[in-house]
């Protein structure tokens, strides 16, 4: 008998911010970190779209922090525990110091998760550094992920289904301090080349799995993806691109990505920000699911809970404003049939 699993990934804006020091909810009316919205408005959102998306697991993108003082995993199973949501159970792999971890919310009937880092010489742990020279100027440079990416080993629907999951939020940081024209290029170009480094050491890692036979699924933020802004043609590819693989490698596939690389259509989205000094919003493809060839005959299925350009999502109007209230992203889900 066929047997459905659903998978999502979702960037929640400043989800640490609806948390006391204990892990509890600030149900209140004091101000989120979103523009305008309330902690207790952000909380009803959030708890309304968490229902509606009911995925097995959820991988969070900027989830509530981990550190000496608080518990990504407590302060995830308590709000759980407010909407009474089946994902109950929470893991996460290296903290970061930015207070938006990754984080895996799931279902423990349907999925078991263990954090399994991998480690090789070309593509070390994503807690440690490396060392990779962009400038084809025969001077390595170091690269450190500030939020390494989360790798977990997946056992799904009985064991009927095992494959590895990486979490990823990669992060081209905006050219803060920057004075004058030439200080923004100039601090624009070193953080795509530090993005780019950032997802070829990824890449690496894809490759290693694939190569050893895993099935594969790269989920999460990439802030960046096929023609986006001008920085992309200095460098000749996203980083989004990067990932996927190219030339002869094993490709992953994500079918929004696909579509935005041959440009056939309009690109769908999966963001949306307010830009204050154009006076409009800006809407942006950053979120994917990208899978290996193991999932093609899964009968997959994505699925963006975009507020205005799904159907479903527009016209039920409640699921509509939570989704608007709960996050400048929107989650993404991709549905496989395993089984016959």
């Amino acid at each position: 008998m066929a047997r459905a699993l659903r998978l999502a990934t979702y960037n929640v804006e400043w989800f640490d911010k609806l948390f006391d020091a204990d892990g509890a909810l600030l149900a209140d009316r004091g101000w989120s970190g979103r523009h305008d919205v309330t902690r207790a408005d952000q909380i009803a959102a959030l708890g309304r779209v968490f229902c509606a998306v009911d995925a097995d697991a959820f991988v969070i993108i900027e989830a509530p922090d981990d550190s000496k003082t608080r518990s990504t995993a407590r302060a995830l199973e308590a709000f759980a525990q407010r909407f009474s949501l089946r994902q109950r159970a929470a893991i996460i792999g290296f903290s970061n110091h930015t207070q938006q971890e990754i984080a895996l919310l799931y279902d423990p009937d349907v999925i078991e998760a263990a954090h399994d880092p991998g480690d090789s010489a070309a593509a070390p742990r994503f807690d440690t550094q490396i060392r990779l020279d962009l400038d084809l100027d025969d001077v390595a440079e170091e690269v450190r992920w500030s939020k390494p990416p989360l790798e977990l080993l997946i056992r799904a629907q009985a064991r009927a289904l095992e494959f590895r999951l990486i979490g990823v939020h990669a992060k081209s940081k905006a050219p803060f301090g920057a004075r004058t024209p030439e200080e923004v290029m100039r601090l624009s170009i070193a953080n795509r080349k530090k993005q780019l480094a950032q997802c070829i050491w990824l890449r690496r890692r894809v490759s290693a799995r694939l190569e050893a036979g895993e099935a594969l699924i790269v989920a999460g933020d990439f802030n960046d993806g096929p023609g986006l802004d001008e920085y992309e043609k200095l460098f000749g590819r996203s980083s989004v691109e990067i990932v996927l693989g190219q030339g002869e490698e094993e490709r992953l596939y994500d079918p929004h990505a696909s579509q935005a690389l041959t440009a056939r259509f309009s690109t769908p989205t999966t963001s949306r920000f307010w830009l204050p000094h154009a006076g409009r919003y800006l809407q942006a493809l950053l979120d994917y699911i990208m899978v290996s060839d193991a999932f093609r005959a899964m009968q997959p299925r994505w699925r963006i809970w975009h507020p205005f350009d799904d159907p479903a999502c527009f016209t039920d109007h409640d699921l509509r404003g939570a989704l608007l209230t709960a996050s400048d992203h929107f989650p993404v889900s991709l549905d496989l049939v395993i089984g016959s």
